[in-house]
């Protein structure tokens, strides 16, 4: 078990679709276990695979003191209910925003051996496994933001310290500083 480097917003691994887990074997296993470990330590409610650099269905959750996985997930929505709520992401450090999602959600899909799985939730739940099933489809939750907000959400990214957007550059003068040359 290892903490993984958490990919941040700008790194390709992160819009682009996960492949299906067709081999549950013990390195499915070792990857859900790194998941969990960073998950807790970052902390946060959820992490997918994707966002550790690993582009296989697979995510973690913690949400009201339980942790578990879901390998392939495939969503149902029993009812037309939303909620709208803060929403964060590790890939997006220290940025939260108001976003919509469905109120109630069940979700098929299998554990670390294969075995089907079934997982359903409401509120933060909900939130967290379409949050997290999202990422295995490349989809990031500030693309789901109402034009207003996303736009606002763009800029704070822009603005954030650990955007992709380069340093400026300073540099010395060659000008003599308080009468001393540098």
């Amino acid at each position: 078990m290892a903490l993984r480097p958490i990919r941040l917003l700008g790194d390709p691994v992160l819009r682009t679709p996960a492949e299906t887990v067709t081999t549950f074997d013990k390195e499915l296993r070792v990857l859900i276990n790194d998941l969990v470990d960073t998950m807790v330590e970052a902390p946060g409610a959820g992490l997918a695979a994707p966002q550790i650099g690993v582009g296989l269905r697979v995510f973690t959750y913690d949400v009201d003191d339980q942790i578990g996985h879901l390998v392939n997930p495939v969503l149902h929505f029993p009812s037309d209910e939303e909620q709208d709520g803060e929403e964060g992401c590790l890939s997006l450090p220290g940025l939260t925003f108001d976003c919509v999602r469905k109120e109630h959600v069940v979700a098929h899909g299998q554990n670390a051996y294969g075995d089907p799985v079934t997982i359903e939730g409401s509120s933060l739940m909900a939130r967290c496994i379409q949050h997290e099933t999202d990422h295995l489809d490349g989809v990031l939750f500030i693309d789901r933001l109402d034009p207003e907000t996303k736009r606002a959400a763009l800029e704070a990214v822009r603005l954030a310290e650990w955007s992709g957007a380069p340093a400026p550059q300073v540099k010395a003068s060659p000008h003599p500083l308080f009468g001393k040359a540098r």
